[in-house]
């Protein structure tokens, strides 16, 4: 039933995707807004605030897509969207790009009619216990309840990487995250995994005592997290894709939302081409020249956007690690804007 499910879920995606090629910038402008699908609410990455503003590492990068498009961050429209219905509302076109926390895998990336538009945060799989349980390593999890949401990698990811430690669970999979998130905090299993950086949003915002529980060392597999769009549609994916990278861009040469207005008189060639001083780039992706500089000064760069979200200015406090600029011993290596 889930192969013919799959099946047809991919048939409909590439004819979906074929009948949108080039269409979702003209679709998006006659609209007015960009419409973004994310988490139902996922500390750090995408969740309303007190006052229902969604904010997040995710929502940041939905917002830097509009302000690349209309000049104005604001011009989004946020459609929260569980692990179930993610990948059919945007095959359907119910969202222009999933900014949601996804892990890309080849068979996401070829199978179902989408296409990921870069890496917006380097994570992996891991678990989270009560400190109770005395357990300090995911090797002392045999015979362990482990709590999952369906619909997601990590049920295969737990799979494979137990049948190699010999471990033995039992498995606890329920469909809808907070009621994941209630089985866990409520004693019905044991050990909850997921995405490393899901376990200290889950542990920050969603449990009565934090301090309470222990993020396991362990890390048992590689989740490049970041947004998706249609496949058949270069000029939407490269909009997206160019976004993003621009954040990354920014950082790497210190463009920030506080200093942008000052480095447009700068004399360094890539910079100027960044913000649109030297054009072409622009033209390049069918938009204004003035398109990165409005990213970064309604956005800020990817270390800025990172750091209130989910680093050591948020909460979450997440540390850069792979995150971090390549220059920094990280991962996030722009692609040039020239």
């Amino acid at each position: 039933m889930k192969i013919a499910t799959s099946v047809a879920a991919a048939a409909l995606a590439l004819g979906l995707a074929n009948g949108a090629q080039g269409a979702t910038l003209d679709v998006v402008k006659k609209r007015g807004e960009v419409v973004c699908g994310t988490t139902t609410g996922f500390a750090g990455f995408s969740a309303p605030d007190a006052q229902g503003v969604w904010r997040g590492l995710d929502v940041d990068l939905c917002r830097a897509v509009a302000a690349s498009v209309f000049g104005d961050a604001s011009k989004i429209k946020i459609v929260p969207l569980n692990s179930q219905q993610r990948f059919t509302a945007l095959q359907s076109g119910e969202v222009d790009v999933l900014t949601r926390n996804t892990t890309v895998t080849q068979q996401r990336d070829t199978a179902l009619g989408i296409i990921h538009a870069g890496i917006n945060f380097y994570d992996g799989q891991g678990f989270m216990v009560p400190k109770s349980l005395g357990v300090k390593s995911a090797k002392d999890l045999n015979g362990a309840t482990i709590c999952l949401q369906t619909g997601t990698s990590n049920e295969n990811t737990l799979a494979d990487w137990a049948r190699a430690n010999k471990v033995n669970y039992k498995p606890v999979v329920i469909e809808t995250f907070n009621e994941v998130v209630n089985a866990f905090a409520t004693g019905r299993c044991d050990v909850f995994s997921t995405d490393a950086s899901g376990l200290s949003s889950i542990r920050i915002s969603k449990l009565e005592k934090p301090d309470d529980y222990l993020v396991l060392p362990e890390i048992i597999s590689k989740e490049p997290l970041g947004p998706f769009v249609r496949q058949g549609d270069d000029a939407w994916l490269n909009i997206v894709r160019w976004s993003l990278s621009a954040m990354i861009e920014a950082e790497e040469y210190g463009i920030t939302a506080a200093n942008v207005d000052s480095q447009l008189k700068s004399e360094n060639p890539n910079v100027r081409r960044i913000l649109g001083v030297t054009p072409g780039a622009g033209k390049n992706l069918g938009l204004d020249e003035k398109w990165a500089y409005n990213i970064i000064k309604q956005v800020g760069n990817y270390g800025e956007s990172f750091e209130r979200n989910v680093g050591q200015g948020s909460p979450l406090k997440i540390r850069r690690g792979l995150n971090a600029q390549w220059t920094d011993g990280g991962l996030m290596y722009a692609l040039p804007i020239r």
